[in-house]
């Protein structure tokens, strides 16, 4: 008798439920976009009622596509956009305030307040995070300063806070389990990457209650079941954010794998081992807890790689749908000088400027919309090798990446994959199943509940679809890339020189 599996993939744009068998057929398949708030420029929310309404939603469309129903699933698996943070009512389950998104900007100076205060060497040392308004403390800071009575109605036990996956398990379990798992923890700036813990001298210094936070489970830990909304005891089995997931979806169990995921952001991981190592402007976080043991990596985000094509389509209207960047990026040779830089919300990952904005730089009047499509295409490439130089450089010999395996919806673009291994000169190795980060999820779920046997186990099914092989010289990739770099300096400190912010 088969045994079926439910993915729960929470992301930034959108939710989505999958459906699978033992042999990781997808038997069952919903998405839904999520409404994006944007109240004032570099500000970006969610309402945290309906992530949960839509995230319900799909579950039910994706089973009513597999011709299931709840009771006949073995396991569910949990993965989420991370860093995001939420402040709720205990006793109601209402949200005090939307949601602030991880790319949002809006909690910049509550960080520079933190780090004048001198508090930015510890907050490095013990999360091993630079800090910066991506993560989720500055969040929590700011809804508790925003709401009136907040901070008193905290410290007196009756508000919780979370990120996203806390926030859904709590729901999914009928309000009874109230936990997050090592992976998202090391993503909010408050955990501390040795103990494994909160950090209780960093909550004192953001004056956060740590009665408002979840427990801190292994990823791989039974959190509860979804009982109290499905009406079946199935175990929630797995929850990982969303990166880690897709690591541990691409099999990159050993130390010095790595995969790079195109999603609305782009993030570079790479498996470190049992000890966490720190290289300058990427950081340092838990990849999982597992079977008794746990893993760390390193990690470098870039803040727009698919929001980038959203950006053409529903902004410039450039293309229809973000699959069209392939076609017309492939109908000019180049893009005839032409660099467009994505810091729409600053430049994050090696850099860390908030005060970046987007440029399209070295237009003439010979630019066409092909050119700023292809340009568009290429800034995902060299946003990667940004990521990938730094940790090549930055970590005293000791990482090596000898291919890159990538995955999320832009990996479908071959031009992009070909030209992603050019400009590395490493082989780029795309998956069968491209979407690593949900599938990391529901594998964790299936190792937890003894649906797989071991990692040797999940990693047998990993399977290779393409391997992309450099074809372009050494001297053109470092000259292309080189312009990238000059054109990606001209937007540093953007926002402060035109005081736009």
């Amino acid at each position: 008798m088969s045994r079926y599996i439910l993915g729960i993939d929470e992301g930034t744009t959108g939710a989505r439920a999958f459906v699978i068998n033992e042999e990781c057929e997808v038997l069952g398949l919903a998405a839904a976009e999520l409404t994006q708030h944007y109240p004032r420029p570099g500000w970006i929310e969610h309402d945290p009622t309906e992530i949960l309404t839509v995230q319900l939603e799909v579950i039910r469309a994706a089973l009513r596509q597999a011709k299931l129903q709840p009771s006949d699933l073995s396991a569910v698996g949990l993965t989420n956009q991370r860093e995001t943070g939420i402040v709720w009512e205990k006793d109601t389950g209402r949200p005090i305030h939307n949601a602030i998104v991880w790319a949002s900007r809006q909690t910049v100076e509550v960080v520079e307040r933190w780090v004048e205060q001198g508090h930015g060497e510890m907050i490095q040392e013990r999360t091993g995070l630079i800090p910066d308004a991506y993560y989720t403390a500055s969040k929590i800071r700011f809804i508790l300063d925003a709401v009136p009575g907040a901070q008193e109605r905290a410290e007196n036990g009756e508000l919780l806070a979370g990120t996203v996956d806390t926030w859904l398990i709590w729901n999914l379990t009928g309000r009874q389990s109230f936990v997050t798992d090592y992976s998202n923890a090391s993503r909010t700036m408050m955990f501390n990457l040795e103990t494994l813990k909160w950090d209780q001298d960093l909550l004192a210094a953001y004056n956060i209650p740590v009665q408002m936070l979840a427990e801190i489970v292994p990823s791989d830990a039974i959190v509860g079941t979804i009982g109290a909304t499905f009406g079946a005891e199935v175990p929630i089995a797995a929850n990982m954010g969303d990166q880690q997931a897709g690591l541990f979806g691409q099999a990159a169990f050993a130390p010095g794998q790595s995969k790079m995921t195109y999603g609305t952001a782009g993030v570079l991981n790479i498996n470190c081992g049992t000890t966490p190592q720190r290289v300058a402007g990427l950081t340092p976080s838990m990849a999982w807890g597992v079977q008794g043991t746990h893993a760390y990596e390193i990690e470098g985000v870039l803040f727009a790689m698919g929001k980038t094509m959203q950006w053409l389509r529903d902004d410039l209207k450039l293309i229809h749908a973000a699959p069209d960047s392939e076609w017309y990026a492939g109908q000019v040779p180049s893009t005839n000088g032409v660099y467009l830089i994505p810091a729409f919300t600053g430049l994050s990952a090696p850099d860390w400027d908030p005060y970046a904005r987007a440029a399209i730089i070295g237009i003439s009047n010979a630019t066409t919309r092909l050119h700023i499509i292809r340009a568009a295409v290429e800034s995902m490439v060299f946003q990667t090798r940004d990521v990938v130089d730094a940790a090549l450089s930055g970590g005293g010999g000791t990482i090596s990446i000898p291919e890159l395996r990538v995955d999320g919806g832009a990996v479908k673009n071959n031009f992009l994959c070909q030209l992603q291994a050019d400009v590395l000169g490493i082989p780029v190795l795309r998956p069968v199943i491209s979407e690593a980060t949900v599938f990391g999820a529901m594998l964790m779920a299936g190792l937890s509940t003894g649906i797989y046997s071991s990692l040797d186990d999940v990693a047998g099914k990993w399977k290779l679809d393409r391997r992309f092989e450099p074809s372009m010289s050494l001297d053109q990739a470092d000259s292309m890339y080189a312009g990238w770099r000059e054109a990606r300096d001209l937007t540093r400190g953007w926002a402060q020189k035109v005081n736009t912010d």
